[in-house]
C-alpha cells in the first residue's frame, strides 16, 4: 500500500535539494486519487514551512497531450507563494533540476468560487487576465513519469511569472502566443491550443477543484495551461512569453 506521507517527503526533499529521484510508479502502484493525496500532502509540507496557497495550475490542456499520456481529463496542481517570480526579475537556475518554460495565460479570481461553473459563468469571477510563464521541473530522473507520478509531483510545477494585468476579454480565442529565449522565438502557438478556449480551462479548474474539495478564493491565480511545448532553459538565459493583446512577461535565469 502506498505510503502517502513518505512519497510526499521524498518529492519535497528532491525539490529542496534539486536532485531527481526515481519514478514512484517503478517501485509501487499508485492510483490517481492517491497521487492527488500525495500532492496535497506535498503542498502541506510547503505550507508548514511558511508558504501560502495562492492558486491552481492546469495541465494536459491540449487534446494531443491527453492522447500522448493516455488520459481523458485534465490534471491540476497547486501554486504556492514561493513559486511566484516578479516580472522582469531574476531567479536562480541552480535551485532547479532540469527546468523548462512554457507560455501561458493567467486569470486572477475576483470572488470566491465554491462550485463548478461553465465557460460563460466563469467570466464574471475574473477581474484581470495576463500573459504568463510557467516553469516546470519534474522531480523525476530524465523528466520521465507516469500520469500518477506527475500528479503526485504537483504536475511538475516549480515557478511562474505574470505580466501586467489586463482587463477581462470575453473572447480569448485565436490569440497568438510566443516563447522567446535570448531573443530567439523557440515556440509559438495560439490560445486555442488551450482547450480550444482558455475559458474552458478555467471552467475545468472549477470542476476539478470542487471534486477534490479545494476552494478557489478571491485573489488566487489560475494558470490555464500551455499553448506550446515546454522548452529547456539554461543558466544565464532569459525567457519571455507574449500573448497578443495581453502583453508579455520576462524571467532571467542566473
Amino acid at each position: 500500500m502506498a505510503n502517502i506521507k513518505e512519497i510526499a517527503q521524498s518529492l519535497h526533499q528532491a525539490a529542496h535539494q534539486a536532485k531527481p529521484i526515481t519514478q514512484i510508479s517503478l517501485a509501487q502502484n499508485l492510483t490517481l486519487d492517491q497521487a492527488y493525496e500525495v500532492q496535497k500532502e506535498l503542498i502541506n509540507l510547503r505550507i508548514k514551512e511558511g508558504e501560502t496557497l495562492i492558486g491552481l495550475k492546469m495541465g494536459f490542456t491540449s487534446e494531443a497531450k491527453m492522447q500522448q499520456m493516455g488520459v481523458h481529463d485534465l490534471i491540476w496542481g497547486r501554486l504556492t507563494s514561493s513559486m511566484l517570480i516578479p516580472n522582469n526579475n531574476n531567479t536562480a537556475r541552480s535551485q532547479f533540476i532540469h527546468p523548462r518554460v512554457e507560455p501561458e495565460i493567467c486569470f486572477r479570481i475576483a470572488k470566491d468560487i465554491t462550485g463548478e461553473l461553465n465557460e460563460t459563468e466563469v467570466i464574471e469571477y475574473v477581474d484581470a487576465v495576463a500573459a504568463a510563464i510557467e516553469i516546470i521541473d519534474s522531480r523525476y530522473q530524465n523528466f520521465k513519469f507516469s500520469l500518477e507520478d506527475v500528479v503526485a509531483d504537483n504536475c511538475s510545477s516549480i515557478g511562474f511569472a505574470v505580466g501586467d494585468w489586463m482587463p477581462v476579454q470575453e473572447s480569448l480565442n485565436n490569440l497568438e502566443m510566443t516563447l522567446v529565449i535570448d531573443g530567439k522565438t523557440v515556440a509559438a502557438g495560439s490560445s486555442n491550443d488551450i482547450m480550444n478556449n482558455p475559458w474552458k480551462s478555467l471552467a475545468a479548474a472549477t470542476r476539478l477543484a470542487a471534486k477534490y474539495g479545494e476552494p478557489i478564493k478571491k485573489g488566487m491565480y489560475i494558470m490555464a495551461g500551455a499553448a506550446t511545448n515546454a522548452e529547456f532553459i539554461q543558466s544565464n538565459q532569459t525567457a519571455s512569453a507574449s500573448v497578443h493583446s495581453l502583453g508579455h512577461v520576462t524571467v532571467s535565469f542566473k
